[in-house]
């Protein structure tokens, strides 16, 4: 696959103004985009973009890769392996199981120092997976889980022991 500069910036600027319009709504800022590289006569298209929703929709499952996908509706399995995912945080657990179960070759990380995921499974299946060190998507989640520690926990499975 061909991947280009464009592509990148059009995916990542994606992914980071859905992680923005998630925070502005009182959600977790992650953001998500899955980007089309297939047809080269048209570039690079937007096939769906999401950010995480499980504060707004109260949802077990609406993290920021899962709401791309869903926003991307049903694809032929070929658009999925023509195709990369932008996210502004390292997938967890759940979005790298989605991202391999649909066969994404490629994976665009914002930043992955407030949280790693799953980078070396998804590494071991082939996919490449490029970390950027995105500052602004640093900032993002730093300022998020110091001024809601509880809700970041819940997001990654996590307990908060009660303070002694």
């Amino acid at each position: 696959m061909s991947v280009n500069v464009l592509s990148d910036h059009l995916g990542m600027s994606t992914a980071i103004l859905e992680a923005k319009q998630s925070r502005k709504k009182g959600g977790i800022p992650i953001g998500s985009a899955i980007v089309y590289h297939g047809d080269s006569a048209v570039g690079p298209q937007v096939l769906g973009s999401g950010h995480n929703q499980r504060i707004q929709k109260s949802s077990a499952i609406l993290h920021g890769e899962i709401a791309a996908l869903d926003s991307a509706g049903r694809q032929k399995p070929e658009a999925y392996r023509n195709s990369t995912i932008y996210t502004t945080l390292s997938p967890c657990s759940m979005c790298t199981g989605a991202i391999l179960l649909y066969r994404i070759p490629r994976v665009v990380i914002g930043e992955s120092r407030n949280f790693r995921g799953d980078e070396d499974l998804l590494r071991s299946r082939g996919v490449e997976v490029v970390v950027l060190d995105n500052n602004e998507c640093y900032e993002l989640m730093k300022e998020f889980i110091e001024t809601h520690p509880e809700e970041w926990n819940e997001d990654i499975g996590e307990t908060v022991a009660p303070p002694s």
